[in-house]
């Protein structure tokens, strides 16, 4: 992935095109590294669409009232308080982040980053199962009666039970919870008072930089049967997304992109619907609706079919 970010020009020079040739350039560095997707946080939505991003992943800010937090459930593990920065925060980030769609593998410049914007007074608290490994964290601090939540991130049902009975022990020192979610967990479902309030607001925003590459590392839905699909591609900015190709999708769902000798083709699709499309944001159903897709019924069930429904988590910035 190669992430853009400080993106701007000098007053003087705005209005010149000079944003456009730099993106261009950053992708076509990119896509000679390999780098086959691009990743950015938009500080405006409509600019980046027009050169070809597309949002794949939202951010969801809840909040809990004291009297709405869970009770305790029993638990084998433990929770632990620990520095922000421990080595055991960063080994249960790795655990979750290889079975979690969309995330970033965080090396170090990664992990410092992720820290650039927070207070001081930040903590970690680390869920460890049975056998002593790091299996979640809650990332917080306390200002004013309210347990502020940066991020709380679990490799299954266990730590996130633990974890949220590290919130309740909180109950009479706080009024309520306020954090964020970077993934379509149903946290309301979930609590037994589950009229909390949630504000819903789109977060980050990627493209496909090379769709030749992207697709040979991708993984599709195994099936008994190869698929095959031919559209026209559609990018605002780099050529060699332009014009009509062929998806083929072996059995054991690896894919290839070959560009096609048809002509003319009916079927298309943008290279922001593409990037949204796979990385799991939206559904193809949903797309082919609204008029992002258009193919007919039985490429729709493939497509469908092939593509996991799973939704990126994404929590970092840059």
């Amino acid at each position: 992935m190669g992430g853009v970010t400080g993106v701007g020009t000098f007053p003087e020079y705005s209005g010149q095109g000079l944003m456009n040739k730099l993106l261009l350039q950053a992708l076509t560095n990119m896509r000679e590294k390999k780098q086959s997707i691009s990743y950015l946080y938009p500080y405006s939505i409509p600019y980046y669409r027009r050169k070809g991003w597309e949002i794949i992943s939202d951010k969801i800010v809840f909040e809990v009232q004291d009297y709405q937090l869970p009770k305790s459930k029993p638990v084998p593990g433990d929770v632990a308080r620990v520095d922000p920065e421990s080595n055991d925060v960063k080994m249960a980030y790795e655990r979750f982040s290889m079975q979690t769609h969309g995330a970033m593998l965080r090396k170090e410049l990664a992990w410092s980053e992720y820290w650039r914007w927070d207070s001081d007074d930040l903590t970690a608290a680390v869920y460890y199962g049975e056998d002593g490994q790091p299996d979640g964290y809650i990332l917080y601090w306390i200002e004013e009666e309210v347990f502020h939540v940066k991020d709380m991130i679990f490799v299954h049902e266990e730590a996130r039970s633990g974890l949220w009975n590290f919130i309740s022990a909180h109950f009479s020192m706080i009024s309520k919870v306020v954090g964020n979610i970077h993934t379509d967990e149903q946290l309301a479902f979930l609590l037994e008072d589950a009229d909390i309030k949630e504000t819903i607001s789109p977060y980050f925003m990627a493209r496909i930089v090379d769709i030749e590459q992207f697709i040979s590392k991708y993984p599709f839905k195994p099936s008994t049967i190869q698929r095959e699909w031919t559209f026209t591609l559609q990018d605002p900015l780099l050529s060699w997304n332009q014009g009509i190709f062929t998806l083929q999708i072996e059995p054991n769902g690896c894919g290839r992109v070959i560009r096609s000798d048809h002509h003319r083709c009916e079927d298309s699709i943008s290279i922001q619907t593409m990037t949204t499309m796979l990385l799991g944001y939206k559904r193809p159903d949903y797309l082919h609706k609204i008029g992002r897709i258009k193919c007919n019924p039985e490429t729709l069930d493939l497509l469908e079919d092939a593509i996991e429904q799973q939704a990126p988590y994404f929590s970092d910035y840059f």
